[in-house]
């Protein structure tokens, strides 16, 4: 029984982890932080010819996540085409409501992925039932680097954009 114990008790000390990862960011800016107080003609902007916006990375952060998601609860989940479904076309959003509503369903996504590992118990070991081995616990993994990486972009957008006080 003392062994069934300290796997539940290191389940649930992973997944606190990796929630703490996927909404603090740790070691690193939140993306939260990171996506704080942007307005949209900042948003848009692509400095020193770099091929992408704030906005550019901001969504692709949202449709990779709900990917993630998507893919992790539902074995008939249809993955967007890459690369081109998982980047938006233009460099801007047409209004603050298309920014609102991509930030709103970032952090959606998020809570609804960490919901998925809080309510996996063991399982989050466990390969899916569809895909090519993957867990519960290596989607979450993916989520975070993939997150980590692009917020990092974006911090250094705002850098080079002059709007980063942090």
């Amino acid at each position: 029984m003392k062994t069934q114990k300290t796997i539940n008790t290191n389940n649930e000390s992973l997944i606190k982890s990796l929630a703490g990862l996927l909404n603090d960011g740790n070691a690193h800016v939140s993306l939260n932080d990171a996506l704080e107080n942007i307005n949209l003609d900042l948003a848009g902007k692509k400095p020193n010819n770099l091929p992408y916006s704030i906005w550019q990375l901001a969504e692709h952060i949202r449709i990779a996540q709900w990917d993630i998601l998507e893919f992790s609860r539902n074995e008939n989940h249809e993955s967007p085409e890459w690369p081109g479904g998982y980047w938006p076309e233009k460099s801007a959003p047409v209004s603050k409501n298309e920014w609102d509503k991509c930030v709103t369903q970032i952090k959606s996504d998020r809570k609804s992925f960490i919901d998925l590992l809080t309510n996996a118990g063991e399982s989050i070991h466990q390969p899916f039932d569809y895909g090519n081995g993957q867990s519960l616990l290596q989607e979450a993994l993916v989520l975070a680097d993939h997150t980590s990486y692009h917020t990092g972009e974006i911090i250094i957008l705002r850098r080079l954009l002059n709007h980063w006080e942090k």
